[in-house]
């Protein structure tokens, strides 16, 4: 399972913060990191990380809770799952 974070997209609500401890607040930016996501792209700021083992619930949630979907989670099939 892996998590894809566009950074762009993100407003700093920083409920994913509160769900998944791999987020944290980056006040400076006003926005989350990903912590130990890697950039994908270099013309835009989104990240991925493959979910640790028992920590794929919190992953999910943390994509739920987004109130502009800016995290998305993939089955190991690559089939979005959130």
């Amino acid at each position: 399972m892996k998590v894809v974070f566009d950074r762009d997209t993100c407003i700093g609500m920083y409920q994913c913060v509160e769900e998944w401890d791999r987020f944290s607040k980056n006040l400076d930016a006003g926005k989350a990191d990903l912590e130990g996501g890697e950039r994908s792209n270099e013309d835009v700021e989104v990240y991925e990380l493959e979910v640790p083992d028992g920590e794929e619930f919190d992953a999910e949630f943390a994509a739920r809770v987004c109130p502009v979907d800016a995290i998305e989670v993939y089955d190991d099939d690559g089939e979005q799952v959130v």
